[in-house]
């Protein structure tokens, strides 16, 4: 990892020819399918534990007899099998997949959009984690619950779900709250690279929140618990990155500091 860090003029390869760079691609699209399909088949190995693990929230309603989780159709097992496979396999083999990138595109790029990409990465990993862990701890077993209320206050009584629609319905939530994780961490990433500003940033707060409730009407069930879940921990992140962006403006000596302004009023 040190050697993708160095500063360009140090590290990069002599002018190569077009065919060579084309070879080189082709070896990273080769290695970049083969171990994400080689972790497709390791989450598939796994996915009776991983089909437990998203029938989890439903475990409260199942043990006390109102709902039963089933399949009515013989290739039940194997059509699960296949989506915990492509799904689990994709997210397990994103950092293989990005490290055969990064090893093909690290030489153009100074070292400054190096470390922005790294840091990217690694804390785009930390926030996901943590928004599949709220998701899942937090919101999916309060959503199977009101969907539950709901049935019973119009007079449905729901008790056999199809495994069908259940596993689509909690990884839709789990993996929309991970990725909408990423995108405040997108914006302090294009402010560290002087894309944006914290000034255009505050002027854009209030289209930002209307996305923010958008996407929460999108990317999740049609319930407003699970709207304003989604959407208010991600209006914090927004403003989160916005004093993220604005410290790394002071440091950088690209906005003058509060102390640094009540000087020049001084002199003035």
């Amino acid at each position: 990892m040190a050697e993708f860090i160095k500063n360009p003029d140090e590290y990069n390869d002599p002018p190569r020819p077009f065919l060579e760079h084309i070879v080189a691609l082709r070896s990273c699209l080769i290695n970049a399918v083969l171990s994400w399909a080689a972790c497709c088949i390791v989450v598939g190995v796994f996915s009776p534990t991983v089909l437990a693990w998203l029938k989890a929230p439903a475990a409260a309603l199942e043990a006390a007899g109102k709902i039963r989780i089933v399949s009515l159709n013989l290739t039940g097992g194997f059509s699960q099998i296949m989506s915990i496979a492509m799904w689990g396999g994709t997210a397990l083999g994103f950092p293989f997949v990005m490290y055969f990138i990064l090893r093909f595109v690290f030489p153009a790029l100074t070292k400054r959009e190096k470390i922005a990409i790294l840091f990217f990465l690694l804390s785009g990993t930390a926030f996901f984690g943590v928004g599949v862990a709220f998701a899942y701890g937090q919101l999916a077993p309060n959503v199977v619950n009101f969907f539950d209320l709901v049935n019973s206050w119009v007079g449905l009584s729901v008790t056999e779900v199809q495994i069908e629609n259940y596993v689509p319905l909690i990884l839709k939530l789990i993996l929309a709250f991970g990725l909408v994780f990423q995108v405040p961490l997108l914006l302090f990433v294009l402010g560290w690279l002087g894309v944006i500003s914290s000034d255009s940033l505050r002027r854009w707060r209030r289209f930002a929140i209307v996305l923010a409730f958008f996407l929460g009407m999108v990317l999740t069930p049609p319930d407003p618990m699970s709207q304003l879940l989604m959407a208010i921990p991600l209006i914090l992140l927004y403003e989160l990155s916005i004093w993220g962006v604005y410290f790394k403006e002071v440091c950088s000596g690209d906005r003058p500091s509060a102390k640094g302004k009540a000087v020049g009023k001084e002199n003035t």
